[in-house]
């Protein structure tokens, strides 16, 4: 389509017509801005590339804006980015990084409020029949501590390549469901490891809330290997070897902790193995259920 054919066009015409069309030939700074408008207006998100004068108004109209090192000021003063070397590539490489490090940043999103959500609910209900605290204050900073570590190798994830063929958009709607979904599951394992602890193994409120704080931090560290995919964990995903190694180290040094005598610091009991392994096996249907919940949540969204 040329500059004279858009002149024509009325400006829902146009909105049509950009649809349509592929190459726009001859056309004025004015077009340029009318086509991506209409682009905009079509509910696209649109790049621009351009060097001269007469491309700065095109550039300061597109949603991300890109010019050239060896363009002129004003064209540079209204881009976004501004490529440093001639070579497209570099826009490639910048968007499939770009779609990495929301990928991640979603992860995290989705874990640290699920999570968080899940610890609340918890913590609230069991207060209402517990005659003692089920966690102390130095106990959820502890447990804070570790699992926020665990979480440093995240931006270094591996990411799916189905996040990385297409753009992904944030979506509050989505981030609701999924806290409610994780953090209530997380809470119905919390009030059976509160069941566990209190009706089987009699336990007193030291060994309490060692008992949950072990269970919580496993929970809450493992299940980043079920979150950051949408598709069978390990088998079709696999995280990348940092997560692997940071995720196991929290998790160890969590239980050097509670069966160390740096355990009196925290007011830790000393669990037995009896006790322990019944926290594991908790944990392992725990990632069983999690990983169910994900098949069923993203099913329709593959």
């Amino acid at each position: 389509m040329t500059g004279d054919e858009i002149d024509k066009l009325s400006r829902r015409e146009l909105e049509l017509a950009v649809e349509k069309t592929t190459i726009f030939a001859r056309v004025n700074p004015e077009q340029k801005m009318q086509i991506i408008q209409a682009l905009q207006a079509n509910g696209h998100i649109v790049g621009y590339m351009g060097d001269g004068i007469n491309d700065a108004p095109s550039l300061r109209a597109a949603d991300v804006s890109v010019s050239v090192n060896n363009a002129v000021d004003v064209a540079k003063d209204a881009a976004d980015f501004i490529l440093l070397r001639k070579n497209l590539h570099e826009l490639v490489n910048g968007i499939i990084e770009g779609r990495k490090t929301f990928a991640n940043t979603m992860k995290y999103l989705r874990m640290t409020l699920s999570s968080n959500f899940g610890n609340m609910f918890s913590m609230a209900g069991a207060s209402l029949f517990l005659p003692f605290l089920p966690m102390l204050a130095t106990q959820v900073l502890l447990n804070n501590l570790l699992y926020d570590t665990s979480q440093f190798a995240i931006p270094l994830d591996n990411v799916d390549e189905s996040e990385v063929l297409k753009p992904h958009t944030l979506s509050i709607p989505e981030i609701k469901k999924f806290m409610w979904a994780y953090g209530l599951l997380s809470s119905i394992f919390d009030f059976t490891t509160f069941g566990l602890l209190l009706f089987i193994f009699h336990a007193d409120q030291s060994v309490f809330q060692t008992g949950w704080f072990l269970e919580s931090i496993m929970t809450q560290v493992f299940v980043v290997y079920i979150i950051r995919t949408r598709l069978i964990s390990f088998k079709q995903s696999r995280p990348s070897t940092i997560l692997i190694i940071s995720t196991l180290l929290v998790v160890l040094a969590a239980v050097v902790i509670v069966l160390s005598p740096l355990r009196t610091i925290f007011h830790f009991g000393l669990l037995s193995l009896t006790q322990i392994a019944a926290l594991v096996g908790v944990v392992v249907v725990y990632l069983v259920f999690a990983e169910l919940i994900k098949n069923k949540f993203y099913g329709s969204r593959r």
